[in-house]
């Protein structure tokens, strides 16, 4: 019977020393989730049970168990690298199917999907407005492609402007208004506009004080037209829009100035611009003319310079022109079961009978952790202990070796008895 035991013992051992030995192979390897062995003991057994003066018949390994404890996150100042800071994993998917993992090595492939070694990141993606499209998830894609550019009046979309006009001046000396003229406004203030080609213009904003308020007078600089009479062009065929104030500073009048349409962009195939102008909020004072903000939709077109991950999961594709637009949100997964998750290699896994179904969430909500960019998780292996683990290990498989040998030895003794 010892030698049973000792068999028993010597596998038991060795597939412990297997789990021991894979952790420890592993122990760079990131998203890695060590195992352990798990055993139990046998008893041979009848209808009646077992009697109590009955032996063990050795030992089993009852599994080979993963351990999902969180492994230390390590920033790596990649921008596709990605850890998860709590439960959770990566929904990848590839032709054969879906997978999970904790490894957040990721890279953008040609056709700009996120992917870990031709394994798709999983998410939700946006509607036109930016909003996420929370439903079936799909494989996030990244346009890498230059961002087309906006004009100024998109969506009807005035130009804003936050002033405060100085109420302690008067009129200035010249009463006939010309942009080329100081002496005919009392102020003035530019900004960068753009047509639907993303080519810019300059616009120039004009204040004269009037004995009843303000009079603005606005025009457009085309760097694309040569310098004339015309460019600046005044807009609104060169009429002035009045504001007037009460006395408490505010104002009395709308603040929404039109200025009707710029037409000379079609010259470069760019369509007329609509020129709202948006005072809302401006203020007469007793203090020095300042311009307290400006606002306008239009943009450039410009190239991809990097993404950004929030804790959320949002994806952000930030722009040279120093625009950012949504691209999705990742999905993490759970389970019931951890530990009923079938690996299949490449530290992926795939759900079970065991495991349940995948429960998916956006991360930082119910049972997921959240996501931290440029960084990664490590393997959760302790070198340290794992080695403590080998050495007794070894001692485990010396002493049923020993059983072995002294039961061969009470063999041997018998078999010279006469």
């Amino acid at each position: 019977m010892a030698f049973q035991h000792g068999l028993a013992g010597i596998n038991a051992a060795n597939n412990q020393l297997g789990a021991i030995g894979n952790n420890i192979a592993n122990a760079s390897t990131v998203g890695y989730k060590g195992s352990r062995a798990e055993f139990a003991d046998m008893f041979a057994a009848n209808f009646y049970g077992v009697a109590a003066t009955q032996n063990g018949i050795g030992v089993s390994t009852t599994a080979i168990a993963q351990q999902f404890k969180q492994g230390n996150v390590s920033t790596t100042g990649n921008q596709l690298d990605l850890a998860i800071s709590g439960n959770g994993f990566f929904v990848m998917q590839n032709a054969n199917g879906t997978t999970y993992t904790r490894n957040g090595q990721f890279q953008i492939d040609r056709n700009g999907y996120i992917n870990n070694n031709g394994d798709f990141l999983m998410g939700w993606g946006v509607d036109s407005s930016g909003n996420v499209m929370k439903g079936s998830m799909s494989q996030l894609q990244v346009d890498t492609s230059l961002l087309a550019p906006r004009a100024s009046d998109w969506n009807n979309s005035p130009v804003k402007f936050g002033l405060n006009l100085d109420s302690r001046v008067t009129p200035p000396a010249n009463g006939t208004f010309s942009p080329t003229d100081p002496k005919s406004y009392n102020n003035t203030t530019s900004t960068d506009i753009y047509d639907s080609l993303g080519n810019p213009l300059s616009l120039s904003t004009y204040y004269v004080r009037t004995a009843t308020g303000w009079d603005v007078y606005a025009s457009v600089n085309n760097p694309n037209q040569p310098a004339s009479a015309t460019n600046p062009t005044l807009l609104n065929g060169g009429a002035a829009q009045s504001m007037k104030f009460n006395s408490d500073g505010s104002m009395s009048t709308s603040g929404i100035l039109n200025f009707g349409t710029y037409n000379s962009l079609a010259a470069v195939g760019a369509n007329p611009l609509k020129l709202t102008l948006d005072f809302t909020g401006t203020t007469q004072y007793g203090t020095e003319f300042a311009v307290n903000s400006t606002k306008q939709e239009g943009y450039a077109p410009s190239v991809l310079t990097n993404l950004q991950f929030g804790k959320d999961g949002m994806v952000t594709a930030r722009y040279s022109n120093g625009q950012s637009k949504t691209l999705g949100q990742i999905a993490l997964a759970n389970f019931a079961n951890q530990q009923g998750l079938q690996p299949i290699g490449g530290n992926r896994w795939i759900q079970s009978y065991t495991s349940g179904n995948a429960v998916i969430n956006q991360p930082g909500s119910t049972n997921v952790g959240l996501i931290q960019s440029q960084a990664l998780e490590d393997s959760n292996v302790d070198m340290t202990g794992e080695l403590v683990n080998m050495i007794t290990a070894q001692r485990y498989y010396q002493a049923n070796a020993q059983t072995i040998k002294v039961e061969d030895a009470l063999m041997q003794t018998l078999i010279s008895l006469r």
